[in-house]
């Protein structure tokens, strides 16, 4: 009874400290290199970002993550280090979500649009902060809706779009994505699966419910190359810029923020809200993503103006192309952004 007991006060102690380690990035060395992660008040906010990079004279790339509320932070430096050579990598979570999420403030007024303002903000603090002009925005998921709403809002803020796992229209993708998991449930011979997902196709093309992400991940229509739930889970427990009250606050904010912006994604399609930007922009896409599809980003791409477009396909991917095939990733970002830079020096 004593052993146990010395065990039991020993796991309290630890989770204890699990709840109250403190948090950081871990040092990046160079005398211009930069690594931070600290809460900054942005719009009546405090939002917690992370930036990263071997030289911060580099070109600034802001990350919008998706979700919604499915902060990258707790994992994403392992995906991210041959962009950090060549670029100042910024990440924060977003109003309501992980770090952001506070827990007495009020987030009954969440929308997308504040969201978008948060952005905006956010990139004037990165510009002035590091004395450059415009910023590169790339939006993840559920994150290019916002970052399509704000690269059309504030064209000038912005050298280039580009979206990652574009989301476009919601039923369309829904449509395919079930035809896709119905499709490798049957090739798997998983008739449980095939009447489930039966079950829910007038729902789904509905537009009331959405392909479960359950069976789209099991047929490999989230990730191939990479366990992305996995690394989440990872990130949690080893990751230094997490500790276990920041996952509670993680998990609160993907409750509260998908209660309130899915609706409004659904409600608001974002193929009737933009339909032309003054800047470049870029779609790139797995070949197997079918938690935002592939044809429906390209129908969106077809009907979108630009005066620089590109629809770009990522072969052995699915959802994550950035990380699922990262060498892959820097190297076209690294090609595209020097097109850029003829056109327009990014530096200032």
């Amino acid at each position: 009874m004593k052993v146990w007991k010395i065990i039991i006060r020993i796991l309290n102690i630890l989770c204890l400290l699990g709840f109250l380690f403190p948090t950081w990035t871990p040092k990046i060395k160079g005398d211009h290199s930069i690594s931070s992660l600290e809460q900054i008040e942005i719009n009546g906010t405090k939002l917690e970002v992370m930036i990263r990079g071997t030289d911060r004279r580099n070109p600034i790339i802001i990350f919008v993550h998706g979700g919604p509320g499915c902060s990258e932070i707790p994992y994403v430096r392992k995906y991210q280090n041959l962009l950090e050579k060549n670029y100042t990598i910024v990440h924060y979570d977003q109003r309501g979500s992980g770090k952001s999420y506070h827990f007495f403030e009020d987030y009954s007024y969440l929308s997308t649009d504040l969201h978008v303002e948060d952005l905006l903000e956010l990139t004037n603090y990165v510009t002035d902060q590091f004395n450059q002009k415009k910023v590169l925005l790339i939006g993840h998921s559920f994150g290019t809706y916002i970052g399509m709403k704000a690269a059309a809002k504030a064209p000038d803020k912005f050298e280039a779009y580009i979206g990652i796992g574009q989301v476009a229209d919601t039923i369309q993708s829904e449509k395919d994505s079930l035809a896709y998991t119905i499709q490798q449930a049957e090739l798997a011979e998983n008739e449980k699966d095939v009447q489930k997902l039966e079950r829910l196709r007038d729902s789904i093309e509905s537009g009331e419910k959405i392909t479960p992400r359950n069976l789209v991940r099991k047929y490999g229509g989230a990730a191939r190359n990479i366990n992305d739930n996995l690394d989440y889970y990872i990130g949690f427990l080893f990751s230094p810029e997490y500790n276990l009250l920041d996952v509670v606050r993680y998990l609160l904010g993907v409750s509260l923020s998908q209660k309130i912006l899915i609706p409004e994604e659904k409600e608001l399609n974002i193929t009737r809200i933009v339909n032309r930007l003054e800047i470049p922009f870029y779609f790139v896409m797995g070949k197997y993503d079918y938690m935002t599809s592939v044809d429906a980003a390209k129908s969106y791409y077809d009907q979108l103006e630009a005066p620089v477009k590109d629809f770009v396909l990522f072969d052995h991917s699915a959802h994550y192309p950035q990380f699922e095939e990262k060498e892959k990733f820097a190297y076209w970002l690294n090609k595209t952004v020097a097109n850029l830079e003829k056109k327009s020096n990014l530096r200032k």
